[in-house]
C-alpha cells in the first residue's frame, strides 16, 4: 500500500491502553497519515485538549485535530461521557472533526448507543489495520491531497 504522504496535520488517539496506542501510532506513522499523532489517556484529557484548540483562546501548541480515534471504555471519562460533553460544546459545527470509535468489545448495547451520537462517523475494532486506515481515508478524506 502506498503511503499517504501526511495528508492530515494531527490525529488524536484517545485510549487508556498503552499497547493499543503503540500499535495504532506505529501503523499511522508507517502509513504517513499525519504530521503529528498525539496520545491522550481519557475523555477528560481529550476535552481539555480540544477546548484549548478551539475558538479565540486557541494556542499554537494545541492544534485542532483532523481525526480523533476514541475508545469507548476508559477510566476518568469514558468515550460516551466525552461525546456527551463534546456535543454540548458545539465548537465544530462549521468544520467538524471526524470522530471514530475504537472498541475491543463490540457489545450490541454500545453499538446501539453510538447511533445516538451524530458526530461519531463509524466504529472500528482495536487495533487499527491498514485496511481500516485506507477505508477511513477514502470515506472521510478523499478530497485531501
Amino acid at each position: 500500500m502506498k503511503p499517504y504522504g501526511y495528508p492530515l496535520d494531527l490525529v488524536l488517539l484517545v485510549d487508556d491502553d498503552d499497547t493499543t496506542n503503540y500499535l495504532n501510532e506505529r501503523l499511522l506513522k508507517e502509513m504517513q497519515l499525519a504530521r503529528e499523532i498525539k496520545t491522550l489517556k481519557n475523555g477528560k484529557e481529550a476535552l481539555n485538549y480540544l477546548a484549548k484548540s478551539e475558538g479565540l483562546g486557541a494556542s499554537a501548541e494545541y492544534k485542532r485535530p483532523d481525526l480523533v480515534f476514541l475508545d469507548i471504555k476508559m477510566p476518568v471519562m469514558d468515550g460516551f461521557s466525552f461525546l456527551e460533553e463534546y456535543h454540548k460544546l458545539s465548537t465544530d459545527e462549521v468544520n467538524p472533526v471526524i470522530i471514530l470509535m475504537l472498541t475491543s468489545s463490540a457489545s450490541f448495547y454500545d453499538l446501539e448507543r453510538l447511533k445516538s451520537f451524530r458526530k461519531v462517523k463509524k466504529h472500528f475494532s482495536k487495533a487499527l489495520t491498514k485496511h481500516d486506515v485506507h477505508e477511513i481515508m477514502t470515506e472521510f478524506f478523499s478530497k485531501v491531497k
